[in-house]
């Protein structure tokens, strides 16, 4: 089993090939890629070192699934490439993603959809992930209407250089900035850029994503996208709507009894998820939970996750688990 990772030097990537290991996944080859300039340098994947390649030679070298994690453009140039000579790709990039004819795949929901004709699949936008992780369980329960969501996402949703910058900050150094204003002690009320309906785009990959993975076109969401102070885990506080009324001890009965999510809710004892306590987990934390009480048929509830896990390396290699489970690469 020959694996690509593309984009092996960076966060993500990075994350990727700790995942790929503590997994136990079957990699008899690893092929690490990043940029032409880092090709020839080394990585160290299970006690061994290995060098960094080209895209060409990645390609030549004919594995049987590269997991993309180097940005859009990337993926949309090289991603039909790899397709083309028979390897399926799993991309970490938004360029895939709303494609009506790539699938959009988060395993414990929608991976049934998946073939072995699918050579380019998506992974989803981080925050969209572990939200829908969340929710999936209680829409098959109750239906969903409508979801308002507020994210409280961490620096290292923006990479290396946003964390550098936060850190920087901390520190009093004078550095190169990845956000237009301070980080530290502020919240910055923009994630990538905004489109001409106010939003942003991270606010509409939620939008839209939710919808695809849910397969529910009628699940209507408004999103608003915040950078926050914090290293490493998003938050989300989201307010969700159902078709029917709920029993608030049968939800958590729902949230407990589902795969990837743990449920960590006793306010008497301050009992939340909480970033902090997400770190280095692939799980999905919920807590919070209580009714709406200012209309009916509504719940609101705190998702917290880490978002370089199961927001991004966990489930790219979750998905590559599930084609190799079932004989799809």
């Amino acid at each position: 089993m020959k694996v690509a990772v593309v984009g092996a030097t960076g966060l993500v990537g990075s994350k990727m090939l700790q995942v790929l290991d503590e997994r136990k996944f079957p990699v008899t080859e690893l092929i690490p890629v990043a940029s032409e300039r880092s090709v020839g340098k080394e990585v160290e994947f299970k006690g061994r070192k290995y060098k960094i390649v080209s895209m060409t030679d990645a390609i030549a070298a004919r594995p049987a699934v590269a997991i993309f994690s180097a940005g859009g453009s990337t993926s949309l140039e090289w991603a039909p490439k790899f397709a083309e000579a028979g390897i399926t790709v799993i991309d970490n990039s938004s360029a895939w993603r709303m494609d009506p004819n790539k699938p959009l795949i988060v395993p414990e929901i929608n991976a049934d959809i998946l073939t072995r004709e699918d050579k380019i699949i998506a992974n989803p936008n981080c925050s969209t992930i572990q939200m829908v992780v969340a929710l999936n369980p209680l829409y098959k329960r109750y239906g969903i209407k409508r979801i308002v969501v507020s994210t409280y996402q961490s620096v290292t949703g923006t990479g290396v250089k946003a964390v550098t910058q936060l850190l920087n900050e901390r520190q009093g150094i004078a550095g190169e900035q990845a956000y237009k204003y301070p980080i530290d002690l502020n919240v910055i009320p923009q994630i990538d850029v905004f489109l001409d309906n106010g939003y942003t785009k991270e606010e509409m990959k939620m939008v839209k994503e939710t919808c695809k993975i849910m397969r529910d076109d009628s699940i209507r969401v408004t999103a608003t996208a915040v950078r926050i102070p914090v290293v490493g885990g998003h938050s989300e506080s989201v307010n969700v709507e159902f078709d029917k009324d709920f029993d608030m001890a049968e939800v958590r009965s729902i949230l407990q009894a589902s795969a990837g999510v743990v449920v960590v809710d006793d306010p008497a004892n301050q009992q939340y998820p909480m970033p902090m306590a997400a770190h280095n987990t692939d799980e999905v934390f919920v807590g919070r939970l209580r009714r709406d009480e200012s209309q009916p048929n509504t719940l609101n509830l705190w998702i917290v996750s880490d978002n370089l896990r199961k927001g991004a390396a966990t489930n790219a290699v979750q998905i590559a688990e599930y084609l190799v489970d079932r004989g799809l690469v």
